[in-house]
């Protein structure tokens, strides 16, 4: 499977790197956190780490740890309008459940 980033998303993410001269990508994965176990984090990435899983859309590269990738792999990047501003969307198919307010997720996985 892979990462992908819609337009909206990508065209965010170029922003993000033409500002950041350092960078070389977007650094996503999942961190056990939130009530319901995971959360999903997207960084810019400075580094190419030892068992990272590389993934490319649109000329941009996506790191993804070996420890996120079963959590996250799949996962389209979107970014919508919310409120006042914009904030990034995570539509993982491995989330079976998420929490109330909509910060962390479960999996299959967490559940068996």
């Amino acid at each position: 499977m892979s990462i992908t980033l819609t337009p909206a998303a990508l065209a965010r993410v170029q922003r993000f790197l033409a500002e950041s001269p350092d960078a070389i990508g977007l650094r996503f994965g999942a961190k056990k956190t939130g009530c319901s176990g995971w959360q999903h984090f997207a960084d810019l990435a400075t580094d190419e780490r030892a068992g990272d899983s590389v993934y490319e859309d649109g000329g941009v590269k996506i790191y993804v740890d070996m420890l996120s990738l079963p959590q996250v792999d799949g996962t389209q990047i979107d970014v919508v309008k919310h409120r006042l501003g914009d904030q990034f969307m995570f539509r993982n198919p491995n989330a079976n459940a998420e929490c109330g307010c909509g910060e962390s997720f479960t999996t299959s996985a967490d559940l068996a």
